[in-house]
Order: C-alpha cells, then sequence, then structure tokens
C-alpha cells in the first residue's frame, strides 16, 4: 500500500495514445486495472481520439483514460470510455486512496473539463474495483444493472454445482458428441472466427460498431501487456463456436463470444465457458466475468449467464453533464427531449432512426 506524501508537488497532464511508454508504465503501476485501460487496447479504437488523464503527488495518482470526441458544428466536445469497462486507476487500492488525493483530482479534472470545452463524460466503471469511491464525489454515478461472474478460487466440483441444471446437461452432451477446444492464434484461426463472429453480428443485427475486422482481432490478440487467446470449439475439424478471452490481474474477461447458427440447439458456448474455466485456473486467474445482459438489462442473455453462477456484481455508469447549458442546447438541438428517460447518454448523439 502507498503512503501519500503531505509535501509532494502536484503534476496534472494529460497523455495520448502518441506517449507510449508513459501510458504502459502508468497502468503498471496502477493496483487495480484491466486490459481495458491499456495503451494497447486504446490504440486500436476509432471512436474518439484516446487520452488518459492524470493527476499525480509525487509518485501517487489518480488517472481516468477516456476518449475525446468532436461534437459536430460545435466548438465543443465531449468523453467517452472504450468498449467494456474502465473507469479510473490509482496506485492505491480505491478502498484506501486518501480523501485529499480524491478531492484533488475533482478539482484538477473539472479545470481540465472547462479548459477544453467539454460537455460531458461517460465512462463505464470495472464492476471488481470500487471507483465509485473517486467518481461518486461528482454527480452522475448510474446503476446499470448487474454482471455476472464465476468464482475460480471454488473448486470445480463447487463450481459445477451452481450450474443450473439445463446448463450442466448441455455441457454434458456437447462433450458426448465430442466437441473440443484449441488455444489457437494462427492467422487462419482468427480468420474463421473472423467469419464466424460476423454472421453473429449480421443474424442479430448488430450496429456497425460491432463489426470487428480480422485486421483489429489480428491487433487485439498481438499483445504482450495481457494474455488475450483465441479459444475455439471443434466437431472434427468443424470450428463452430469461439471466444476471445483477455486474461489480466486475476480476472479473464470474456470479451466476445460467436456461434455457428447451424449448432446454437446444441449450447456449445456453454461448454466452452465452462472449459475456459478449467484453463483460467490452470493460469492463476480468480475470476471469469462474463458480463451482463444485452444494454445490462436482466434479459435472456443475463438469465443464459445466470445458469453458470449466482456471483452477481453491480455495474455502473459515470454519466457526468459538465457543461448544462451546452447538454441542454445540444440535446434540444438534435431534437431530443431533456426529460427522455431512455437509457442513452449523451442525450444529444441519440439517433431517431
Amino acid at each position: 500500500m502507498s503512503v501519500i506524501k503531505e509535501n509532494a508537488p502536484a503534476t496534472v497532464c494529460t497523455l495520448t495514445i502518441d506517449q507510449k511508454s508513459d501510458w504502459v508504465n502508468l497502468v503498471n503501476r496502477a493496483v487495480e486495472t484491466d486490459f481495458y485501460h491499456s495503451w494497447h487496447y486504446h490504440s486500436l479504437t476509432e471512436a474518439g481520439a484516446p487520452l488518459l488523464f492524470v493527476y499525480q503527488e509525487g509518485d501517487d495518482f489518480i488517472a481516468l483514460p477516456l476518449l475525446k470526441r468532436e461534437i459536430s458544428k460545435t466548438s465543443y466536445f465531449d468523453l467517452h470510455s472504450v468498449y467494456g469497462y474502465s473507469g479510473p486507476i490509482s496506485n492505491f487500492t480505491f478502498a484506501n486512496i486518501p480523501s485529499r488525493l480524491s478531492v484533488r483530482f475533482k478539482n484538477s479534472f473539472l479545470k481540465f473539463l472547462d479548459a477544453e470545452n467539454i460537455v460531458s463524460v461517460f465512462s463505464k466503471m470495472h464492476p471488481f474495483f470500487e471507483q465509485k469511491i473517486v467518481l461518486g464525489q461528482f454527480n452522475g454515478l448510474y446503476d446499470n444493472g448487474k454482471t455476472v461472474a464465476i468464482d475460480l478460487r471454488n473448486p470445480i466440483e463447487i463450481q459445477r454445482k451452481k450450474y443450473r441444471q439445463t446448463t450442466l446437461d448441455s455441457i454434458k452432451k456437447c462433450r458426448k458428441m465430442g466437441f473440443h477446444i484449441k488455444d489457437c492464434s494462427s492467422q487462419e484461426n482468427i480468420a474463421a472466427f473472423t467469419l464466424l463472429y460476423q454472421q453473429n453480428m449480421n443474424r442479430i443485427n448488430a450496429s456497425e460498431f460491432y463489426l470487428f475486422t480480422e485486421e483489429y482481432f489480428t491487433k487485439l490478440l498481438n499483445t504482450d501487456k495481457y494474455v488475450a487467446k483465441l479459444i475455439l470449439v471443434y466437431d472434427n475439424d468443424k470450428i463452430i463456436c469461439g471466444s476471445i478471452i483477455m486474461c489480466n490481474n486475476g480476472i479473464i474477461q470474456g470479451h466476445l463470444i460467436a456461434t455457428d447458427s447451424q449448432y446454437l440447439r446444441y449450447s456449445p458456448a456453454k461448454f466452452l465457458v465452462d472449459e475456459v474455466s478449467l484453463l483460467g485456473r490452470n493460469i492463476g486467474m480468480k475470476y471469469y466475468h462474463l458480463g451482463g445482459g444485452l444494454g445490462f438489462k436482466e434479459n435472456s442473455l443475463f438469465e443464459w449467464k445466470l445458469g453458470f453462477s449466482d456471483f452477481t456484481l453491480e455495474y455502473r455508469s459515470w454519466r457526468y453533464i459538465a457543461n448544462p447549458k451546452a447538454y441542454n442546447d445540444l440535446v434540444l438541438r438534435a431534437g431530443n427531449s431533456i426529460d427522455d428517460k431512455v437509457d442513452f447518454f449523451p442525450l444529444y448523439r441519440m439517433s431517431h432512426q
């Protein structure tokens, strides 16, 4: 645990994606962090200009990675987090962050928002970290619902006792049919997974944002900053299901998953989850985070995940309006209503299509 130095000089800086070594070093010094905070993951995004806001006193810091986006036909900008679970990081555990450091981070961040003409900030928070201790000083904490995780510290027998019977039956059937997994990283396998994934996204009419390319998956998997794996399920020589998982700081993130539509009735994804939980144990992981429901609602996808575990986590996002007048004006200009109860932020980016 760090001990804050009373008279350490304060420094405030904003790192860009061009400052790779500084970004990497800072994340390496953070205690509670995940691959979503990494320079490598931010370098892949096309959703905005990545930045890492850093408030530091001596060796102690709080930092927040975000994407800066222009607001069309205005001199304003907004900030948004990458796809996944992000939020602030620090060299302290969140439970032990000194309130002085937290307050000074807040004050310096507010000055930054003002100086940069920022209208709003949106950040998905990490369910495993108590980031609300830092972001709760601001307005805009939003309860999104729950996510599901498997506790890999339990013996496998205890883990499987928590499976819903239908989940267990599907896994047993997949094993009986001879399905098996491979930890794959060849370009041929990445191409095959890309095709499978894109077919899945087209089947459910996913937005263009989710139509990741083979080039994207190749770069995502090609890093030494965290353990990234492509796990594929085979029926003989045919790839029928796959998942990209990230292993970092004791947590496996089930980042993306896809299944051949002809095999959906056999639920090979359930078999894959069970197999990944075994793999995770072998490399010292403590949790396998399955995530939440579609739009973080308690829907059929959430129920599917509950079939593996009753271990749930509170999931929050931070939706901060830095310039209320500009925000309201932009919402009205977009033809939306300030009082709209729809789960969307910022409202001025909500389309009517």
